[in-house]
């Protein structure tokens, strides 16, 4: 599957857009501050429902806007699928995101994320291994999505779940326990098809880190709760310090990816230039995965790819992702970029302008 047209207005500093590709390589050049990351943005937005430069989809719409959207056409056999994406302008700088698949709205966006997967790889990479937990487990749940039958649906009860209690956590309810079954029920399937898919990632990653990174950097899943016990033996045993922090503190939303070097955290002992080729390994051993094991060839966004790379190393990535044999949407500063050999699509973005070249 690839993405064959893509159409948005009012996305960043971008009024209007329309583009076509190709199945291969499209090459999008221009200026910083042109515009070339929005494309990428809004190619991804389509498939994940959310940007992967910011948390907060508001940031998005064209300054002066009160909405952006972004429509688009993916080729999937046996038919074409057409997804579309809305952001309207509320209040308190949270935006209201809706999607739409042949249509109709969807339940949630994973219906789009299975529909057109989609990854990115940009000048920020770095924060998979930095930030916060709420990225890897994202990281990770991408993956889960597109091989475990279910987890989608187990995890969207999961977080409904999970906001009701806290919700009665906040304030003080005294039965805010009434959801501890379901979270047991839910966050146990998450779990466990979190565990299946890292055990099967997890040999990608040890030859990918090793021949990208040349660092012993050790990849471990921490569900979320001692799993010594049961999630509900874990829920009950944290009552008293759940209602005293009036949040649940226990559980797959508390899951981390934890990366070490001789036991010391890795953002704690790599460079930025090393975080940065961590999160590569980390993409591309997932990219790899799907590829060998499930026959998923999703299309790549690559923001700047050559930054903070060596030339061996950049060299390794090339070759990595020309193996990948996936759609490639390629941003650059340089029309004569050709880290992947000849585009087959070309577009110049000069001042918030998208031409076809």
């Amino acid at each position: 599957m690839s993405l064959a047209e893509l159409t948005f207005e009012n996305l960043r500093c971008i009024e209007k857009a329309e583009l076509s590709f190709g199945p291969g390589t499209t090459l999008i050049f221009g200026a910083n501050g042109a515009g070339k990351t929005s494309i990428l943005e809004a190619a991804y937005l389509l498939g994940r429902g959310r940007s992967f430069r910011t948390r907060l989809n508001e940031r998005l719409i064209r300054h002066g806007q009160t909405f952006a959207r972004v429509l688009g056409l993916v080729n999937v056999d046996p038919v074409d699928r057409k997804l579309g994406v809305e952001i309207q302008r509320g209040r308190e700088n949270k935006g209201v995101t809706t999607g739409r698949l042949d249509g109709a709205n969807v339940r949630g966006f994973a219906d789009l994320a299975t529909t057109f997967p989609v990854q990115a790889m940009d000048p920020d990479a770095h924060k998979l291994i930095e930030d916060s937990s709420i990225r890897r487990r994202q990281w990770l749940d991408w993956a889960v999505f597109h091989v475990e039958q279910g987890f989608a649906g187990s995890w969207a009860r999961y977080q409904r779940a999970v906001a009701q209690r806290n919700a009665a956590l906040r304030v003080g309810r005294t039965e805010f326990d009434a959801w501890d079954h379901e979270l047991a029920r839910e966050g146990e399937a998450m779990a466990m098809a979190r565990q299946r898919v890292f055990a099967a990632l997890h040999p990608y990653w040890i030859e990918i880190a090793a021949e990208l990174t040349n660092l012993p950097i050790s990849l471990d899943l921490q569900s979320g709760w001692d799993q010594s016990v049961s999630l509900g033996d874990a829920l009950a045993a944290a009552t008293k310090r759940d209602r005293d922090r009036r949040t649940t503190t226990v559980g797959p939303h508390r899951a981390d990816l934890t990366l070490k070097i001789r036991g010391r955290p890795a953002r704690e002992v790599l460079s930025r230039g090393q975080q940065k080729l961590t999160a590569v390994a980390l993409n591309l051993c997932q990219l790899e995965y799907l590829k060998r094991k499930h026959g998923l060839h999703p299309t790549l966004l690559l923001d700047d790819p050559s930054a903070e790379l060596d030339r061996e190393r950049l060299s390794r990535f090339i070759g990595r992702v020309t193996g990948l044999d996936c759609q490639l949407v390629v941003a650059a500063l340089d029309r004569d970029t050709a880290l992947f050999g000849t585009p087959e699509t070309v577009f110049h973005v000069e001042q918030g302008r998208v031409f076809r070249v």
